[in-house]
């Protein structure tokens, strides 16, 4: 399904806590510096409207969170829910995942990376625009810590399966562990808009889980 269109939001909202661009973070990586504490961090990539980073932020208040999402309108769009609602916990950067991975994003440092309804680039011959390409996959292994999480959804089979081949192919992340749907209890108790409009629509949404294993002696 196609992204739809955001609403306009107010221009006199002052975001300058919860959206960032790139430059704006610090490197190398600090936590204090951008939301004055040590916490575990979670990052998701795609963050469209903000409906899963503002919720998991209220669910989750010991973890920080980052979103990064390319589009600029959306991404301002997800900061301004994050404003409203009052996270402290939670920013979105306006910017490339991949380039942000590599290079402002420590080793062994997240822990959890969540992946929800990518743009699958329908044709061959723009996969390779994939965020979920081989060597963003090994950008995700080595960010995470050990025991960390990597949680991927899609409406799109050919994508889920063939992200699944390349994970086991190249990948020491354990997995995939099924995740169960589960009922919604209100209008909008989805993971993302995107699940919630695949659904509505009766449509498969795909759900994995892959975990990096502890580092032994």
């Amino acid at each position: 399904m196609a992204r739809r269109a955001v609403k306009t939001i107010d221009q006199n909202l002052d975001l300058s806590q919860v959206f960032k661009k790139p430059e704006e973070l610090s490197t190398p990586w600090s936590s204090e510096t951008i939301f004055e504490r040590l916490a575990p961090l979670e990052l998701e990539i795609g963050s469209g409207k903000g409906l899963f980073l503002s919720r998991v932020a209220d669910q989750f208040p010991e973890h920080n969170f980052i979103g990064i999402e390319i589009g600029q309108k959306y991404a301002r769009f997800s900061a301004a829910r994050l404003y409203n609602r009052k996270n402290h916990n939670a920013i979105i950067v306006c910017g490339d995942a991949a380039k942000i991975l590599h290079d402002q994003i420590p080793d062994n440092f997240l822990a959890a990376v969540h992946v929800y309804f990518p743009d699958p680039w329908w044709k061959r011959a723009h996969r390779k625009r994939r965020i979920l390409r081989l060597e963003v996959l090994r950008l995700i292994e080595r960010r995470l810590q050990p025991n960390g999480t990597f949680h991927f959804w899609t409406d799109v089979e050919e994508y889920f399966l063939s992200t699944l081949e390349l994970l086991a192919s190249n990948s020491p992340l354990m997995g995939p562990f099924e995740v169960p749907e589960k009922e919604a209890e209100h209008d909008f108790d989805y993971r993302t808009h995107f699940e919630r409009r695949t659904r509505l629509h009766g449509e498969k949404v795909y759900r994995a889980i892959f975990r990096k294993p502890l580092i032994r002696d």
